[in-house]
């Protein structure tokens, strides 16, 4: 059995990435997965300093949740990434989650997540769909970097309030069908 694992990047519980990410994972759990969500909001995550501790083989030295979150990752068979975008990047939370996946670049950590299949949720309230780009850049050249591999993506442009997504069944259906797809 697959397992697939979201990381909730939205401040906003019950917003519409919230929204969006529970589909996907209503939709792998429907494909027969194990899924677990994390809400970045609900976490302590401090900023990577460069020390380069993790690079060496050790913990990291910062004293926060992300270091109970290295295992969850390294076990997961799917990651699901979603994150609002916020001047033309990931949220805050977001960005000091993925800042700290340094831990995986060096040779005891890289095997942990290499190959690791994973997908991108991104509403945002802006109608064109260049307002995500630099954040999806961001995503492909850092997965790629950890020789992981993104497989999905579902972009949701004109969603700026909050459960806007509601008044969108297609971008609702097509999280659904995107759950299924990563556990097929």
């Amino acid at each position: 059995m697959k397992s697939v694992l979201a990381v909730q990047g939205s401040p906003r519980k019950g917003g519409n990435t919230h929204i969006l990410v529970e589909k996907i994972l209503e939709g792998a759990r429907d494909a027969g997965a194990t899924t677990e969500m994390l809400q970045l909001a609900d976490m302590a995550i401090a900023e990577c300093d460069g020390c380069h501790t993790c690079w060496q083989g050790k913990e990291c030295p910062k004293n926060d949740d992300m270091n109970g979150v290295f295992a969850k990752l390294a076990e997961s068979d799917v990651l699901v990434f979603g994150t609002p975008v916020y001047w033309y990047g990931p949220t805050a939370l977001m960005k000091a989650f993925v800042d700290r996946f340094s831990y995986f670049n060096c040779p005891e950590n890289r095997p942990k997540i290499r190959g690791t299949r994973a997908a991108l949720v991104v509403p945002f309230e802006d109608e064109p769909l260049e307002t995500a780009e630099p954040l999806v850049k961001m995503f492909q050249m850092g997965l790629a970097y950890v020789e992981m591999e993104l497989v999905g993506m579902l972009l949701a442009p004109g969603v700026g309030e909050k459960g806007a997504i509601l008044d969108h069944p297609d971008r609702l259906q097509e999280a659904y069908d995107l759950g299924r797809r990563l556990v097929a």
